[in-house]
């Protein structure tokens, strides 16, 4: 039995991971085609902010939603939902030819990424050795940076392409229906979460009574450093990675010049998120939460005020190092502060607090723009904010490293 787990363990990773591919590719993609469909739609920067801030809405009632459906129903139902609603929702987008049918359908996808991400990192937090739990859920993370490459190349190629009578960012989000054929294996393939199977259902509670033990004596101090960090976390995130393809045409490269270099930052995820899976188990989730989220303050004021394309890559390049590994940590983090019988509800909650962030952050970049800010005044807010997240885990959070889940 003991050969059989790491072969039981790699496939969870496995399948989990390549549904978590799956979102990142719908996230960076669309990146992508806010730049291009500015220009094919003439969009102002305020209304190119709320393309992401309705995506991030969706996410904040998909995480809330389908966290508290997983506590119901199993990890593993909801995990194959939210990813067909995803994919058939950002495949249909491919057709929108208004602003408004296109931000009712990113909500809908919103709603699918937002439930899909705590979901799955629970299942996996509830499946494996707690030895080995922080870096396997790092990891499962890092297929993260997978989908972003994926996107990156799609878009370089696809997106400036001439596809004509259908422009190429149409074709690109064609693309991200295909996830919905994947759902299929896994209603096939995946396990749900032991943990859920055999102590969750033991205990019949509704909705309500999971909500409030989250705010709990026991768990409110974890509660409230959760949501101030996943806030912090997300709102800088969807705030500076949403735009950074519109941040290099800002600074005065081309549409395409700036696909080829964001392609070049995102490839540095990779490193981020693999060395944040061994100093986990090595010195703990919130060494590696302080360490990388300062890394990514710093990293981001220097890119918002970068002139040159040597320091806007080096500095692009890191921020994606310490940002991505800092996200890494927090899906290994938050499904450890909580028991099995609340645990997706208290992720869910948490993640939907952040992506209450992640609709004020893309806003706020546009906004500023509007206004005439500078990039570096505007990298500077975002850093202050992972800052007070940063303060948030030194003096709120617990070291869960190793710790057994019950």
């Amino acid at each position: 039995m003991a050969n059989a787990q790491p072969l039981s363990r790699n496939k969870l990773l496995g399948v989990a991971g390549v549904g978590w591919m799956f979102d990142a590719m719908d996230v960076g993609i669309l990146s992508f085609v806010i730049a291009a469909i500015s220009t094919d739609w003439g969009l102002n920067s305020t209304q190119m902010g709320w393309i992401g801030s309705v995506n991030s809405i969706g996410m904040a009632v998909g995480a809330l939603l389908f966290g508290v459906l997983a506590d119901k129903i199993g990890r593993k139902q909801i995990f194959m939902w939210t990813l067909i609603l995803f994919s058939v929702a950002s495949g249909i987008s491919a057709f929108a030819t208004t602003l408004t049918v296109f931000l009712i359908l990113r909500f809908l996808i919103g709603m699918g990424l937002g439930g899909e991400l705590p979901v799955a990192s629970t299942l996996v937090s509830e499946s494996v050795e707690a030895e080995e739990r922080g870096r396997i859920v790092v990891l499962l993370e890092s297929f993260w940076a997978g989908g972003w490459l994926i996107a990156a190349v799609i878009s370089y190629f696809v997106i400036p392409a001439d596809f004509w009578p259908v422009e190429g960012w149409r074709i690109a989000l064609l693309l991200t229906a295909l996830p919905a054929f994947y759902a299929v294996y896994i209603r096939l393939k995946l396990p749900d979460s032991p943990q859920f199977a055999v102590k969750a259902r033991s205990e019949k509670r509704s909705v309500f009574q999971n909500m409030a033990t989250v705010w709990s004596k026991d768990y409110a101090k974890s509660t409230l450093m959760m949501w101030i960090l996943w806030f912090a976390v997300v709102f800088s995130y969807y705030g500076m990675f949403l735009w950074l393809p519109s941040v290099m045409v800002g600074k005065g490269f081309d549409l395409i010049s700036s696909f080829k270099y964001v392609l070049v930052m995102t490839l540095a995820q990779l490193p981020g998120y693999f060395t944040a899976a061994w100093f986990i188990e090595k010195f703990g989730r919130k060494f590696v939460l302080v360490l990388y989220l300062t890394g990514t303050a710093a990293s981001a004021v220097v890119f918002g005020n970068a002139e040159t394309i040597s320091v806007l890559l080096i500095s692009g390049m890191l921020l994606s190092f310490f940002n991505l590994g800092a996200w890494g940590a927090l899906y290994a983090y938050t499904p450890e502060q909580y028991p099995a019988i609340v645990r997706a509800t208290g992720t869910g909650m948490a993640a939907a607090v952040g992506r209450v962030g992640g609709i004020f952050g893309p806003l706020l970049v546009g906004a500023m723009l509007g206004r005439g800010y500078e990039y570096g005044t505007i990298f500077t807010i975002f850093c202050v904010a992972i800052l007070i997240g940063v303060a948030a885990v030194i003096f709120l959070g617990k070291e869960t490293k190793q710790t057994e889940l019950y």
